[in-house]
């Protein structure tokens, strides 16, 4: 299974499975091994699987928020950073030595499926965001992915403070949860000296390695999401004569590498309808969980969590239209999204009526074609809460019993009379 994670649609909860348990342990040695980052930063792989076997087991059993959604996430920063980029040629030279052989082959796959049209984008048209990337960035990515949601609760952060939780009162309502994260997997790390598989790193690298994985969890705040969104927007936006990013600047990378790990955090939607709607029902069990316990304390049902009037299409349709759509689309629009050139049929069609010589090629948007998909999907699920439409899709009409029901409801109140015999 781990010989997938090239894959976007990665079988993470069969992985999850086959593990028992020690998934984040597991998935994080391949990436690092994958990319290098062991031998580059001189990790004592022991203590690397002593911690991360920690860091896994105090991750709660609860539906959500547990080391299979960590996994989850960490896979997804490693798809964004290691898959090819058409058109992307930025080079650090601190990156990692990547793409591997794998990584070339993959690419020279996609070509050779384009039976050698000459128009199709050569593999030195595609880049990789992790040579973009000093290394010790990428590393930071990495880690921050698989501590992200150390510890998690399974509730939310309004309801730790509107409850006086510990971390609520610690952090000063701010950002609570991902500074709990970030700071008890941080502590973890420190807690006994066979954890620390950071100590090989300089006093300059540790405190620069901290700094980023704290910036990349505390970016998970949905509360901090538009104003990230916003700063990202203004970069690359051509109505507001964005200047674009200069991989120059710390600022700049963390900024992409924020973005990184936010689309990694919400990437359910993006996933294949059988993986989306896995996500999607451990989300909805963690909600009513919270919404019992609100009750029990008698206090409001957040929206979304109450059980007994459940309105599971109604939260994904807004999740993704409010939420993963327009992130996933900046993105994309950055040129940051992973994809391949290939030949566009349709298009060649229309070429090939009028005598042109050349073939067009068109991106195949995989992430964007998935969330569109899921949405559409919600869309119709969402009709059918509302009562708009009856479950096999129809729009539902009113039936002949149904307009006399009413009409002799309407004369009953108008005469005064009992509708039924139950009323009288």
């Amino acid at each position: 299974l781990l010989d997938q994670v090239d894959d976007w649609n990665f079988p993470i909860f069969d992985l999850a499975e086959k593990c028992d348990g020690s998934i984040l342990s597991h998935l994080t040695y391949r990436l690092f091994e994958n990319t290098g980052l062991f031998d580059m930063f001189h990790i004592d792989r022991s203590r690397f699987i002593c911690y991360f076997r920690a860091l896994e087991n105090g991750y709660r059993n609860i539906p959500y928020h547990n080391r299979i959604h960590a996994s989850d996430v960490l896979h997804a920063c490693y798809y964004l950073t290691t898959q090819p980029i058409p058109g992307f040629d930025h080079y650090n030279s601190l990156a990692c030595k990547i793409p591997n052989k794998a990584k070339r082959d993959h690419v020279q796959g996609n070509m050779d499926d384009s039976h050698g049209s000459e128009s199709f984008k050569k593999e030195a048209d595609y880049g990789y965001l992790a040579t973009a990337l000093p290394a010790l960035e990428l590393v930071a990515l990495y880690i921050a992915a698989a501590m992200h949601d150390y510890d998690h609760p399974g509730r939310t952060n309004a309801f730790l403070v509107a409850t006086n939780a510990t971390q609520a009162i610690l952090y000063n309502d701010r950002s609570v949860l991902e500074s709990h994260h970030a700071a008890a997997a941080w502590q973890l790390l420190l807690s006994k000296p066979e954890y620390n598989f950071l100590s090989g790193l300089d006093a300059a690298e540790y405190r620069r390695l901290r700094f980023l994985i704290i910036e990349a969890i505390l970016a998970t705040d949905l509360k901090r999401h538009f104003d990230i969104l916003s700063v990202f927007n203004e970069k690359v936006s051509k109505e507001t004569s964005g200047s674009g990013f200069d991989w120059g600047l710390e600022s700049d990378r963390l900024l992409v590498v924020q973005m990184c790990i936010k689309l990694a955090d919400i990437n359910g939607p993006s996933k294949q309808r059988n993986l989306h709607e896995t996500w999607t029902d451990r989300i909805a069990k963690e909600f009513y969980e919270q919404g019992n316990e609100e009750k029990s304390l008698g206090m409001p049902v957040s929206p979304y969590m109450d059980c007994n009037y459940p309105r599971l299409a109604a939260l994904q349709e807004s999740f993704i239209s409010n939420l993963v759509a327009p992130l996933f689309r900046s993105y994309a629009d950055a040129g940051l999204m992973p994809n391949v050139w290939q030949p566009d049929s349709k298009e060649m069609g229309n070429m090939s009526n009028k005598g042109g010589d050349s073939q067009p090629n068109a991106l195949v948007k995989l992430l964007i074609n998935y969330i569109e998909e899921n949405y559409e999907y919600w869309v119709k699920r969402k009709e059918i809460e509302d009562g708009l439409v009856e479950p096999d899709g129809l729009e539902r009409s009113r039936s002949a019993t149904e307009d006399i029901i009413e009409e002799e409801e309407l004369l009953s109140k108008e005469n005064d009379i009992p509708s039924s015999p139950k009323e009288a």
